[in-house]
């Protein structure tokens, strides 16, 4: 494989390669906000169950690009989860972390 002075590629066949319908994987679907489509359901610091699938076994938060919230109601996800682990309703860690306190390495 070339590549030119500019740092393009010189392959002509490279673009036909990245062509055509073998190439998709899957289509992606835009997620949808489950707080704007349920319009009764609110975010309760309370609701322990809720807000765990919005956790990740970890005990991070999860983002929104993987839960598909809307910003507005990440927001409040994310205050609702804090004041929860003030409280302790929800960890702040994962019970490996807690009780062996070893960690994985990224």
């Amino acid at each position: 494989m070339a590549y030119s002075r500019d740092g393009g590629r010189k392959d002509k066949d490279y673009k036909q390669q990245r062509k055509g319908p073998s190439n998709k994987r899957y289509i992606v679907r835009r997620k949808v906000c489950t707080f704007c489509v349920n319009k009764s359901s609110s975010i309760d610091y309370k609701d322990a169950n809720m807000l765990s699938r919005y956790i990740s076994t970890r005990g991070k938060i999860e983002p929104r690009r993987r839960t598909g919230v809307c910003a507005r109601h990440q927001r409040a996800l994310s205050l609702a989860i804090k004041r929860a682990r003030h409280i302790a309703l929800l960890p702040y860690t994962s019970s490996f972390v807690h009780k062996t306190g070893i960690t994985t390495p990224h």
